[in-house]
Protein backbone atom coordinates (compact mmCIF):
# COMPACT_ATOMS: atom_id res chain seq x y z
CA UNK A 1 0.00 0.00 0.00
CA UNK A 2 1.28 3.49 -0.85
CA UNK A 3 2.29 5.91 1.89
CA UNK A 4 0.07 8.92 1.21
CA UNK A 5 1.33 11.03 4.12
CA UNK A 6 4.17 12.45 2.02
CA UNK A 7 1.77 13.72 -0.61
CA UNK A 8 0.80 16.51 1.77
CA UNK A 9 4.32 17.90 1.45
CA UNK A 10 3.45 19.24 -1.99
CA UNK A 11 -0.20 20.12 -1.52
CA UNK A 12 -1.54 23.55 -0.68
CA UNK A 13 -4.37 22.15 1.44
CA UNK A 14 -3.27 24.12 4.45
CA UNK A 15 -4.68 27.63 4.34
CA UNK A 16 -2.35 30.55 4.71
CA UNK A 17 -3.46 32.59 7.69
CA UNK A 18 -5.35 35.76 6.92
CA UNK A 19 -3.44 38.93 7.79
CA UNK A 20 -4.64 42.40 8.72
CA UNK A 21 -4.23 45.19 6.17
CA UNK A 22 -1.07 47.33 6.05
CA UNK A 23 -0.94 50.95 7.20
CA UNK A 24 -3.57 50.25 9.89
CA UNK A 25 -3.70 52.74 12.72
CA UNK A 26 -3.08 50.52 15.73
CA UNK A 27 -4.71 53.03 18.08
CA UNK A 28 -8.10 52.51 16.40
CA UNK A 29 -10.25 49.39 16.72
CA UNK A 30 -10.50 48.09 13.18
CA UNK A 31 -13.60 45.98 13.78
CA UNK A 32 -15.41 48.87 15.47
CA UNK A 33 -14.57 51.36 12.71
CA UNK A 34 -14.74 49.27 9.54
CA UNK A 35 -18.07 49.51 7.72
CA UNK A 36 -17.21 46.47 5.54
CA UNK A 37 -17.95 48.52 2.43
CA UNK A 38 -15.45 46.59 0.30
CA UNK A 39 -13.74 49.66 -1.19
CA UNK A 40 -10.33 48.34 -0.13
CA UNK A 41 -11.04 44.99 -1.77
CA UNK A 42 -11.87 46.68 -5.06
CA UNK A 43 -8.86 49.01 -4.89
CA UNK A 44 -6.21 46.38 -4.14
CA UNK A 45 -3.84 46.33 -7.12
CA UNK A 46 -2.53 42.85 -6.34
CA UNK A 47 -6.01 41.48 -5.48
CA UNK A 48 -5.02 39.89 -2.18
CA UNK A 49 -7.61 41.62 -0.01
CA UNK A 50 -10.57 39.34 0.67
CA UNK A 51 -13.58 39.29 2.95
CA UNK A 52 -12.46 37.57 6.12
CA UNK A 53 -14.21 36.75 9.38
CA UNK A 54 -17.44 38.68 9.76
CA UNK A 55 -16.97 40.27 6.34
CA UNK A 56 -13.97 42.33 7.48
CA UNK A 57 -11.19 42.77 4.93
CA UNK A 58 -8.07 40.63 5.37
CA UNK A 59 -5.06 39.78 3.26
CA UNK A 60 -4.91 36.32 1.73
CA UNK A 61 -1.60 35.66 0.00
CA UNK A 62 -3.12 32.71 -1.90
CA UNK A 63 -5.18 35.20 -3.92
CA UNK A 64 -4.28 37.46 -6.82
CA UNK A 65 -0.57 38.12 -7.22
CA UNK A 66 0.16 36.65 -3.79
CA UNK A 67 1.96 39.65 -2.33
CA UNK A 68 1.33 43.13 -1.03
CA UNK A 69 2.93 45.95 -3.02
CA UNK A 70 2.20 48.45 -0.23
CA UNK A 71 0.60 50.73 -2.82
CA UNK A 72 -1.56 52.36 -0.10
CA UNK A 73 -4.70 52.13 -2.26
CA UNK A 74 -6.61 50.24 0.45
CA UNK A 75 -5.89 53.03 2.93
CA UNK A 76 -6.55 55.82 0.43
CA UNK A 77 -10.02 54.66 -0.62
CA UNK A 78 -11.21 53.74 2.87
CA UNK A 79 -13.97 56.13 3.97
CA UNK A 80 -13.21 55.44 7.64
CA UNK A 81 -10.26 56.81 9.68
CA UNK A 82 -8.64 53.40 10.12
CA UNK A 83 -5.27 53.95 8.48
CA UNK A 84 -2.19 55.99 9.22
CA UNK A 85 -0.17 56.67 6.08
CA UNK A 86 2.41 58.68 8.01
CA UNK A 87 3.89 55.47 9.43
CA UNK A 88 7.40 54.73 8.18
CA UNK A 89 6.54 51.06 7.60
CA UNK A 90 3.24 49.47 6.57
CA UNK A 91 3.44 47.03 9.50
CA UNK A 92 5.87 45.22 11.76
CA UNK A 93 5.38 41.78 10.19
CA UNK A 94 8.39 39.81 8.98
CA UNK A 95 8.71 36.40 7.34
CA UNK A 96 9.64 33.49 9.60
CA UNK A 97 10.57 29.97 8.55
CA UNK A 98 8.73 27.12 10.28
CA UNK A 99 10.12 23.70 11.13
CA UNK A 100 8.11 22.18 8.27
CA UNK A 101 10.48 23.77 5.71
CA UNK A 102 11.53 21.21 3.12
CA UNK A 103 15.18 22.06 3.73
CA UNK A 104 14.80 20.66 7.25
CA UNK A 105 13.84 17.37 5.60
CA UNK A 106 16.87 17.42 3.26
CA UNK A 107 14.75 18.37 0.26
CA UNK A 108 16.06 20.99 -2.15
CA UNK A 109 13.70 23.95 -2.43
CA UNK A 110 14.48 27.61 -2.90
CA UNK A 111 11.05 28.87 -3.95
CA UNK A 112 10.88 31.52 -1.24
CA UNK A 113 14.26 33.03 -2.06
CA UNK A 114 13.47 33.19 -5.76
CA UNK A 115 10.37 35.30 -5.05
CA UNK A 116 11.99 37.72 -2.62
CA UNK A 117 12.56 41.02 -4.47
CA UNK A 118 14.50 42.55 -1.58
CA UNK A 119 16.72 39.45 -1.36
CA UNK A 120 15.93 39.18 2.35
CA UNK A 121 15.95 35.39 2.02
CA UNK A 122 19.29 33.73 1.46
CA UNK A 123 20.75 30.26 1.74
CA UNK A 124 24.01 28.97 3.14
CA UNK A 125 26.04 27.07 0.56
CA UNK A 126 24.83 23.49 0.35
CA UNK A 127 22.10 21.49 -1.26
CA UNK A 128 19.37 21.64 1.35
CA UNK A 129 20.21 24.55 3.60
CA UNK A 130 17.45 26.21 5.58
CA UNK A 131 16.57 29.70 4.35
CA UNK A 132 17.96 32.61 6.35
CA UNK A 133 15.89 35.77 6.63
CA UNK A 134 17.41 39.21 7.05
CA UNK A 135 14.83 40.99 9.20
CA UNK A 136 16.35 44.33 8.20
CA UNK A 137 15.63 43.62 4.52
CA UNK A 138 12.29 41.80 4.86
CA UNK A 139 9.32 44.06 4.11
CA UNK A 140 6.74 41.44 5.03
CA UNK A 141 5.21 41.66 1.54
CA UNK A 142 4.23 37.98 1.60
CA UNK A 143 5.62 37.04 -1.83
CA UNK A 144 7.36 34.06 -0.24
CA UNK A 145 4.18 32.70 1.37
CA UNK A 146 2.14 31.55 -1.59
CA UNK A 147 5.06 29.91 -3.40
CA UNK A 148 6.07 27.71 -0.47
CA UNK A 149 4.87 24.20 -1.30
CA UNK A 150 4.48 23.20 2.36
CA UNK A 151 3.22 26.42 3.99
CA UNK A 152 6.48 26.71 5.97
CA UNK A 153 6.57 30.52 6.11
CA UNK A 154 4.56 32.80 8.34
CA UNK A 155 4.33 36.56 8.74
CA UNK A 156 4.78 37.48 12.39
CA UNK A 157 6.03 40.42 14.41
CA UNK A 158 9.79 40.01 14.99
CA UNK A 159 10.73 38.57 18.36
Amino acid sequence: MADLTKRRLFSREQAIALVALPWRDQSVSFTDGCSRCGECISACETQIIVKGDGGFPSLDFNQGEGECSFCKQCATVCPEPLFDLSQSEPWQLKAQIKESCLANQDVYCRSCGEQCETQAISFKPGISSTPLISLADCTGCGACLSVCPVDAIALNPPE
